[in-house]
């Protein structure tokens, strides 16, 4: 079963369970996918699993950042709101990688290419995250080049 199907099986699941919160956030991952089929002009073949999976994580992107304004503007309720849809999405995501994974990928491919100091955190990041995409946030990431090439 692709990805967007078992999105759509779970939104009819829980559109028959009222909850709510989860009928909502995939209407909302419902809705992403198709504008992006529409701007790939793949409105009939649909999205394949990777480009399904790179939406979900544009919206728990988009979630996290707004969970950290409403946090930082006093709104603790939609920054409990939003944490609740990225917990939704996440099921959507292929099991993330551990810090120290991230590090000894980042460390390896650092060696390949022979990066040593700050002016190589351009194309470490781009090599790192080449190998890495969809499997740990880039944030992550970020952090592990920066470490690494103090």
């Amino acid at each position: 079963m692709s990805l967007k199907v078992k999105i759509a099986e779970d939104l009819k699941s829980a559109m028959k369970a009222g909850d709510t919160t989860r009928r909502d956030t995939l209407r909302m991952l419902d809705s992403m996918i198709k504008n992006v089929e529409i701007e790939k002009n793949k409105r009939e073949a649909g999205l394949d699993d990777i480009e399904v999976q790179e939406v979900v994580a544009r919206a728990i992107k988009q979630r996290k950042d707004a969970t950290a304004q409403y946090e930082s503007g006093g709104r603790p309720e939609l920054a409990e709101k939003e944490k609740q849809e990225v917990e939704i999405l996440s099921a959507y995501m292929p099991e993330q990688m551990s810090e120290e994974e991230v590090r000894k990928i980042v460390t390896e491919t650092a060696l390949e290419i022979g990066a040593t100091g700050k002016s190589d955190m351009g194309k470490l990041m781009g090599a790192a995250m080449a190998k890495l995409k969809g499997k740990t946030d880039g944030q992550v990431v970020k952090k592990m080049v920066e470490e690494i090439l103090k």
